[in-house]
């Protein structure tokens, strides 16, 4: 898995009606993570990210603020983009569904997916989950409500839409789904293959621009606008330059190109079928891997306004750091199951593995450095070893930076073994053997730390090239 030389990985893009939460906060950390290692690979990594801007809540959203759609989405959209900033992310785009180019880029896609025989107007009655921005079918509801928002009511809306006929692409999924890391876990590449092989449904691509007008064009018809999520999916293609572009041959339409999408469970359907069945029916090549996230709640509850409990990650950071949160969010909660942010735990962890792990660990070997060998006795280089490698490679971030956090623990135990700072008093090379090596490691460790805590890794760099140890703590202890 990923021996390709272009490398694309891109987030889902949230919905623009409320600012950044902790669950999307964790989803664009992870895929940055990603991101740095391919880099740090050696490939060519296109990271790709932004906002989704059209729908029926965008629109509800401004009106009732007196204010337009797109000075609504323009507010939001910024507080997305400063998530570069806020989080250390090292993203290589940032599209907004309400860019020209997008909306070009979605029209022609519609077009060709028409001209294909794929798309065909109807009359449709249904209903619809404000909260999804989708319809609903009985197989999609649980006692008559929708899973993911059981408080929002369904409508029930009778209109002429256009629609997408997915019913023509089963198996064309299920031949896709026989790649058995397509969908990332396992788990979640059986539950939609068991969705699909029950049989798919068309699905309506368009609003009535009277009762919707919040939307891109439909080309050839202004009485409609597209559905949110048949414009919104298009994005993983338009930021590339899609149809003509060179960033998209090399990262999307390459033999040598290998793409990744990451999402939430509630993504599922959209990322790893819609999306990849409205890719067929243009020509172009699938997804190589979607990676699925479980929920974050907090306190063992689901983050909701009304109990008070969600989190915001700007107060996360400004409390404890950029690289706190990123350590919890890629060691401490699963990448695949729910996770729980508990902010206790939270503390714990921080003190134990940051403040009094790598964070002590890096004044305690560097102090002795200083005072007893010279920067000229060590060889700064490094390989990773093969089980880092692998679990990185396979998107196990949560194994990769245990195993190094095992290695920090290791390089702990080192020091208290043989004791270094008593040797040198007794047996002074041996002593120095011992503390070329100590260096030489947390060197290692430091480059292997670096998709996870990246300034953090920085400043252990820093700290060994200037061969003393840093001024100030890496990480202060709580």
């Amino acid at each position: 898995m990923n021996s390709k030389k272009y490398f694309y990985i891109t987030t889902t893009l949230p919905y623009v009606n409320a600012k950044p939460h902790i669950g999307f906060a964790i989803e664009i950390i992870r895929a940055d993570a990603i991101a740095r290692f391919q880099r740090k690979m050696g490939k060519a990594v296109f990271f790709n990210t932004g906002t989704d801007e059209h729908g029926v809540k965008i629109f509800q959203r401004a009106q009732e603020e007196g204010i337009t759609p797109q000075q609504l989405t323009d507010r939001f959209s910024t507080e997305f983009r400063n998530l570069k900033e806020t989080l250390n992310i090292s993203y290589d785009a940032f599209i907004r569904t309400t860019d020209d180019s997008h909306q070009k880029a979605a029209q022609e896609f519609w077009n060709r997916c028409k001209n294909a025989g794929y798309i065909e107007k109807r009359t449709y009655t249904g209903l619809y989950c404000r909260g999804c921005e989708m319809f609903k079918t009985d197989r999609d509801l649980v006692d008559g409500v929708c899973q993911d928002h059981p408080a929002t009511p369904l409508e029930q809306i009778s209109e002429e839409n256009y629609f997408f006929l997915f019913s023509k692409f089963s198996d064309t999924l299920l031949k896709l789904y026989e790649q058995n890391d397509f969908v990332i876990p396992e788990f979640r590449l059986k539950e939609i293959k068991n969705q699909i092989a029950s049989g798919l449904e068309d699905f309506s691509i368009s609003r009535v621009r009277s009762k919707m007008p919040w939307g891109i064009d439909v080309p050839g018809d202004p009485d409609q606008v597209m559905y949110v999520w048949f414009d919104a999916l298009v994005n993983y293609i338009s930021t590339l330059g899609w149809p003509d572009s060179d960033s998209f041959k090399n990262f999307w339409n390459h033999h040598d190109s290998t793409i990744v999408q990451i999402c939430g469970k509630d993504n599922l359907r959209q990322q790893s079928a819609m999306w990849q069945a409205m890719l067929a029916s243009v020509g172009l090549p699938f997804s190589s891997h979607i990676l699925i996230n479980g929920f974050i709640t907090v306190n063992g509850q689901k983050m909701s306004k009304s109990l008070g409990n969600v989190i915001d990650p700007l107060e996360i950071v400004n409390e404890f750091g950029i690289d706190a949160l990123r350590y919890f969010a890629l060691r401490e909660l699963s990448p695949t199951e729910d996770g729980d942010f508990d902010l206790e735990r939270f503390k714990e962890a921080y003190n134990a593995n940051l403040a009094n792990g790598i964070g002590n660990l890096t004044n305690r070997i560097l102090k002795m450095a200083e005072d007893n060998i010279s920067k000229s006795d060590v060889t700064l280089e490094y390989q990773f070893d093969q089980s880092y490698l692998d679990a990185m490679n396979t998107f196990d971030y949560q194994g990769a930076a245990n195993i190094a956090w095992e290695a920090i623990s290791d390089l702990d135990k080192k020091i208290q073994e043989t004791q270094p700072f008593k040797l040198i008093k007794t047996d002074p090379d041996a002593a120095k053997a011992i503390l070329i090596d100590l260096v030489e490691e947390l060197y290692l460790i430091a480059h292997m730390l670096e998709p996870f805590i990246p300034d953090a890794s920085s400043k252990i760099c820093t700290a060994i090239d200037e061969f003393k140890k840093p001024e100030t703590p890496i990480f202060n202890r709580i």
